[in-house]
């Protein structure tokens, strides 16, 4: 099936276009919306998944979870189904708000896009993680000191954004 995105502008109104997501090339003043997501266990460790060896773009490479908004989704909704598609876990019922954004304008390749980072503390534990076939091939708990271990390794996507989420919360 083919998913479908709202086109927004950058104040993050939507223009009234809607276009498959696939192969979609944005123009100037034209973005798609997207989510990730920071988990945090109580002891201070964070969620962090192994993708896919299938995936065309960073394949094997750690990461935070997260993906597109889709048609007639909030981020916040896109925030929840995201979460519960890729890990299991439940956040429906939490209060939460971008802890970080930053935008992204690619006029050569039509890629353009805003991004709001979830900061999520959750009382959970490994087992209670679900992982999806052809998604992610492991979880772990890690701490931030592992974190930046893998990122020297050079395996770990998304993490200058991470890192300036966590500085942006004062906790670096």
């Amino acid at each position: 099936m083919e998913e479908l995105i709202d086109i927004y502008t950058r104040e993050r109104e939507l223009t009234g276009i809607t276009i498959p997501r696939e192969g979609a090339f944005l123009e100037e003043g034209q973005y798609m919306l997207y989510v990730l997501y920071l988990i945090e266990a109580p002891d201070g460790r964070f969620l962090i998944t192994q993708r896919s060896a299938e995936k065309h773009w960073a394949a094997g490479w750690w990461e935070i979870g997260g993906g597109g908004v889709r048609a007639g989704e909030t981020p916040r909704e896109a925030l929840t189904r995201e979460v519960a598609e890729e890990t299991g876990l439940d956040v429906a019922g939490l209060e939460l708000f971008p802890a970080f954004c930053y935008e992204n304008v690619d006029l050569a390749r039509g890629d353009n896009y805003i991004v709001d980072i979830y900061h999520i503390h959750l009382d959970f534990s490994l087992d209670d993680v679900h992982l999806i076939d052809g998604e992610a091939v492991d979880a772990r708990l890690a701490t931030w000191e592992e974190i930046c271990q893998l990122d020297e390794q050079g395996i770990f996507l998304h993490f200058n954004r991470l890192r300036q989420t966590l500085e942006a919360e004062n906790l670096l």
